[in-house]
């Protein structure tokens, strides 16, 4: 009787591992389709959020410090009263208005190296 040999035996276990595999493609989602492709093929545009355009810090007639994020879309800022408090959002009409937060109790006007705040006028620098 004779042994089998390291290669005989790598063989062996080389048919047996191919003689498992399927000649024919596998096939996924056989299911019928998105449920929603209608819906998504109808669904219009969506928009966006603005984007940060610039972000400013002033120093105000009473020598308080405020920070001003001004947004791409122009009626959106985001307002805090402290460097790393809580932000206001703030929302004007149109482009070029003030803008005011939910409340009315914070108003904005401007956008460039000085500002006018609840009244205050305010500059960078």
């Amino acid at each position: 009787m004779k042994t089998l040999t390291y290669p005989s035996i790598a063989l062996c276990a080389a048919v047996l591992a191919l003689s498992a595999c399927n000649s024919e493609p596998e096939t996924f989602n056989i299911g019928s389709g998105d449920p929603m492709a209608g819906e998504l093929a109808n669904a219009g545009n969506v928009a966006l959020p603005p984007m940060l355009r610039a972000s400013n810090t002033y120093r105000c007639k009473d020598n308080s410090l405020i920070f001003v994020d001004f947004m791409t879309d122009d009626v959106s800022a985001n307002f805090r009263s402290e460097k790393g408090g809580p932000i206001t959002p703030l929302k004007a009409p149109e482009a070029g208005q003030p803008f005011v937060s939910e409340d009315g109790a914070i108003t904005v006007e401007g956008s460039g190296d000085s500002i006018t705040y609840n009244g205050q006028s305010c500059r960078t620098g």
